[in-house]
């Protein structure tokens, strides 16, 4: 029997999750409602509500007369606009459940049901991504032979992270400073609320980094699922092992091999699910999304694309194909299941484990390089999220000041976004938790950052898709220069345990 590709599977997932939800966009997006009179709370003479994906209105008419109005206006994540609830929560507890009941839309209605769905799709990848990752992480490493070898190759993997990160904030900042997208709009900017985060300096966040890499207790970091103390620990493990020698490296070796192998095929099964985790994923983004602010933050929003569309469709194809010595065309081909997933999901962590089975058996990369690599990437390597943060901070400054930035300040831009960037968690909307530290570090209104929240969830799917195509990308560079190569140097027919179906 016929059967598509896993590629064109996630693909065709995408388009009617994503028509589906516009329908209910469209038709179904607004809904203007008052509470009954019995289901008032005591003191309440009316409350009025007008849901829609635009903007959420509440106004609440006391017996007194006093008139409490809340007005959410932009495009907001349906949690994000939930939380401004507490402004007349604090007043008018049973505001939630009311609202829950008698103000939502249909189109956010289905369209959080849908959300749920899809994120029981990203638990059961988040499920695998630990085992996988430590797993993955030991038969590499052990399979060096030597430990030495680790040193090459975290150092050409370093390096080619800060560079194409690099390569990508100053893409950004060219394409910035031609569009001037902050100097093009009507917006006045006075900003919505920015997110409830610390403030902090560019040296906590590093600090704190390095302290992640040494975790206090290695149980508790697998089960909290912080990336970067698993893997310093499997890395420490695996290295102390081939240095002990003998039977206890055969019997350790031995040992992980088979998890892993378990592991892979546990992922698969996982990865089959795919299209139907992003249908639903596409069809809640679709359908709680308006289209209004996209007017205002257009020149925003096609700055952030063109710099991010460069990067991914010329920078990083060059590399591949200079440095790399691989087909860029041949290589996204293998690796669309992952960058389709990335996209749909915005989430780099979640992917993972769909990354790495698309490098490993798809595009042929062998697992002691992609088995260290891609989690290290998934943890460091931003490049979409750095160029986003570096273009994003300029557009605020055009927006607040009038003018551009002077080349002095850019310069300070570009170089805390590329650190700030390590410090990006591979989760949804991470990219503006770490802007605050680069707009403290240029002098700019933290508040202001609620211009573009707006607009985070379109951009934040991009920049993800960018960030796993990087990672990625960065699989191939190193196996190239890695002297252990495996036989699989091209792209493999058709292994046994290959997710991409036949097609008969």
């Amino acid at each position: 029997m016929f059967k598509l590709a896993l590629h064109w599977q996630i693909l065709i997932g995408m388009i009617i999750g994503a028509g589906i939800g516009l329908t209910l966009n469209v038709t179904l997006s607004q809904r203007e409602s008052e509470v009954p009179e019995a289901a008032l709370p005591d003191g309440v003479a009316s409350i009025k509500m007008f849901d829609s994906v635009d903007v959420v209105e509440i106004t609440v008419t006391d017996d007194d007369g006093a008139v409490s109005t809340l007005l959410v206006d932009g495009m907001k994540p349906p949690s994000e606009a939930y939380a401004t609830l507490d402004k007349l929560a604090a007043k008018h507890p049973q505001i939630y459940q009311l609202f829950e009941t008698y103000g939502r839309s249909w189109a956010r209605t289905l369209g959080e049901a849908a959300n749920a769905i899809g994120k029981l799709f990203l638990r059961l990848l988040q499920m695998v991504a630990v085992p996988l990752i430590v797993t993955s992480l030991m038969t590499g490493v052990l399979g060096l032979g030597h430990a030495e070898r680790l040193g090459r190759m975290f150092g050409r993997t370093i390096l080619y992270y800060m560079s194409t990160s690099l390569i990508a904030i100053t893409t950004g900042l060219i394409l910035v400073n031609i569009i001037n997208p902050g100097l093009n709009t009507g917006l006045n900017p006075q900003g919505g609320e920015a997110p409830d985060v610390a403030a902090g300096n560019l040296g906590d966040v590093l600090f704190n980094q390095l302290k992640t890499m040494i975790p206090p207790n290695p149980i508790a970091a697998l089960a909290e699922g912080n990336f970067l103390s698993i893997i310093a620990f499997s890395l420490a493990f695996a290295i102390f092992a081939l240095l002990v020698g003998g039977k206890t490296t055969e019997l350790l070796t031995e040992f992980f091999n088979a998890a892993f192998e378990v592991m892979m095929r546990m992922t698969m099964a996982i990865i089959r699910l795919a299209p139907v985790g992003v249908l639903f994923l596409m069809l809640y983004v679709t359908a709680t999304q308006g289209i209004g602010v996209f007017g205002s933050l257009f020149w925003y929003m096609l700055t952030v694309f063109l710099a991010l569309v460069f990067h991914a469709f010329v920078t990083l194809p060059l590399i591949l194909a200079f440095v790399a010595r691989r087909n860029p065309w041949e290589y996204i081909k293998a690796l669309s299941p992952a960058l389709l997933t990335a996209f749909s999901s915005a989430s780099s962590n979640a992917t993972l484990p769909l990354t790495m089975a698309c490098v490993e058996q798809r595009a042929g990369v062998s697992n002691r390089v992609s088995s260290f690599v891609l989690p290290l990437g998934a943890t460091v390597n931003m490049d979409g999220t750095a160029l986003y943060e570096a273009v994003a901070v300029l557009f605020i400054a055009q927006l607040y000041r009038g003018e551009a930035l002077p080349i002095t300040q850019q310069i300070v831009v570009a170089l805390t976004a590329l650190l700030a960037s390590i410090g990006a968690a591979g989760i949804p909307h991470a990219g503006l938790v770490m802007m605050v530290i680069i707009l403290q570090a240029v002098g700019l209104p933290l508040e202001l950052q609620g211009i573009i929240i707006a607009v985070d969830r379109v951009l934040d799917m991009c920049r993800t898709s960018v960030n796993v195509w990087s990672d990625a990308c960065g699989c191939a560079v190193v196996s190239r220069f890695e002297t252990q190569q495996t036989s699989k140097q091209a792209f493999p027919e058709q292994p046994e345990h290959e997710f991409e179906e036949s097609k008969s």
